[in-house]
């Protein structure tokens, strides 16, 4: 039975048809209070965009539930704490409307600056007054650009077209980048006094919100035009009205506001206020993108793989395509560490070395970390509940790098300290065999292996001797398990030895206690490495 995308608002056919060959797609009116609890009981991810609750209530509804995506940027209307706590990652489309958001801002600076919505409203009433609706050029002017995250630098890539001066503040950013980008960092305060219009482009956080007020109008420069089209409270809505009943701002562009929707505000007042209703992402366009990034991303999710746009994943991010074969990798580790230790570690670290670590590899600390506990733990290990599983039991996972290697290009070992004070440590690689990536198991407990990490391993340590693999071999026919590969590795002739094997099937622990007693093994394990 394929997994069951439920799909709860409208979304893009395009988006429908990345997931209609893998997926059972359903379709709910998400609004609809009860048919969605109900078809949430079967449901492996459901996709929402603004007017669906997923709150503990729905995720409570859903047992299989593994994914919740919002085609959008915002998440109001998903309880992230509570999906967290279930280990249900939750993913967005955060770049699906930022051309379009920014493309908004623009419009309505230059609506504001031409006065084209009162002029429109005008004539369409009869009056041709073009002296009335005089406005004010671009070229030559000071815009202050109030937040430099990726809308702000697409807004001011755009208005720099126009001719104009572009000064910034962001606290968060490089004076270097700022240069690159044609823009002159400042601070708030001179901001206000120097520019000629101001765009915002922050988040809405405790510490933006009303971060225009009385205080920041009273020191603008006399004529300024101000565009909000980022998030509503970030300008105190009555404060700009005042300022500009007062004159001392020209006039304003907004589409946003503290609370909505929003039909009545102190700004509505002005012919100089261009007002929209929370129009920044929508477009066809956005909306399409959204539809496919959370489509995409459902996808990935479903099939196990990293999403980079999970918001409730602590290794989130754009992970870089020579780092994405090493993911899967760094999951297997942590399997077969756990079968080879026998148990959960005290603190573990995950050592990555080669060329590698010219990139960012912290999400392969997540992904040997998720790999660890897929054998301990009853319910379902995601790249979301990982680090909580492991913060429970007290397991400290550490990340460390090292640019030299040897033998292998790109090398990840999982070392852990087990709470009796052994160390077991399990390293892998990944290669190249024609157009396959296969991943490798190159150390076993300071045995030197090269064995596939796929299937069913079994770890045998014993004392060398003649005709053990034999007896293994025979015992394992005689149950009907086929061996797929075998590797012995030994530190010297008669000496402590280590058999690897790869089966076709998984064994009871009947079995595997048989053939560990059959060549008197000091230890016996078996890790399943087939991929989920």
């Amino acid at each position: 039975m394929n997994p069951v995308v439920l799909i709860a608002e409208e979304l893009a056919p395009a988006a429908i048809e990345v997931l209609a060959h893998d997926f059972d797609v359903r379709h709910v009116d998400g609004t609809d209070r009860p048919a969605l609890l109900s078809a949430l009981s079967e449901a492996d991810a459901v996709i929402v965009r603004s007017a669906t609750q997923i709150d503990a209530e729905a995720i409570a509804a859903a047992p299989r539930l593994k994914v919740v995506a919002r085609a959008g940027v915002g998440l109001d209307n998903v309880e992230v704490p509570a999906a967290t706590a279930r280990g249900v990652m939750v993913v967005n489309a955060p770049t699906s409307n930022i051309v379009s958001a920014a493309e908004q801002a623009v419009a309505l600076l230059l609506a504001v600056a031409r006065n084209t919505a009162a002029a429109s409203a005008a004539l369409k009433a009869g009056e041709w007054k073009r002296s009335k609706y005089t406005g004010v050029e671009l070229q030559g002017k000071t815009v202050g650009v109030v937040g430099l995250g990726r809308i702000g630098v697409l807004f001011a890539q755009r208005i720099a077209a126009f001719g104009t001066r572009l000064i910034a503040y962001d606290p968060y950013i490089q004076p270097a980048r700022a240069a690159q980008l044609g823009v002159r960092l400042v601070g708030l305060e001179e901001l206000l006094r120097e520019a000629d219009f101001i765009s915002i482009h922050l988040p809405k956080t405790p510490e933006t919100v009303g971060l225009i007020g009385e205080k920041e109008l009273a020191i603008v420069k006399p004529g300024v035009r101000i565009v909000n089209a980022a998030r509503g409270g970030l300008v105190d809505e009555q404060a700009l009205a005042d300022a500009i009943a007062e004159g001392r701002v020209a006039g304003a562009g907004v589409d946003v506001y503290a609370k909505e929707p929003c039909t009545s505000s102190p700004l509505f007042a002005f012919d100089n206020v261009v007002a929209t209703p929370h129009l920044g992402a929508s477009t066809h366009e956005a909306q399409d993108k959204a539809g496919l990034a959370v489509a995409k991303s459902v996808k990935l999710a479903l099939q196990g793989e990293f999403v980079p746009d999970a918001v409730n994943v602590q290794a989130g991010g754009v992970v870089a395509e020579d780092v994405r074969p090493l993911l899967p990798l760094a999951e297997k580790l942590g399997r077969a560490f756990t079968a080879v230790a026998g148990g959960v570690a005290a603190s573990v670290t995950v050592e990555v070395r080669g060329e590698i670590v010219n990139h960012d590899v912290s999400v392969l600390k997540l992904a040997a970390t998720k790999g660890l506990f897929s054998s301990v733990v009853e319910e379902q290990v995601t790249y979301v509940n990982a680090p909580h599983l492991a913060a429970e039991r007290g397991v400290e996972v550490t990340l460390t790098t090292q640019a030299e290697t040897i033998d292998h290009p790109n090398l990840v070992t999982v070392r852990g300290a087990l709470p009796d004070g052994r160390t077991v440590s399990v390293s892998g690689t990944v290669t190249q065999a024609g157009p396959r990536e296969v991943i490798k198991l190159t150390e076993v407990d300071g045995f030197d292996v090269e064995i596939g990490a796929e299937g069913i391993l079994l770890f045998l340590r014993y004392v060398d001797r003649p005709g053990v693999v034999g007896t293994v071999g025979t015992l394992l026919g005689e149950a009907g398990v086929n061996i797929a590969a075998m590797q012995v590795a030994r530190r010297e002739a008669g000496g402590e030895t280590l058999m690897t094997l790869t089966v076709d099937q998984a064994l009871g622990a009947d079995l595997l206690t048989s053939a560990a007693d059959s060549i008197g093994a000091t230890s016996a394990s078996a890790a399943d490495l087939r991929d989920e």
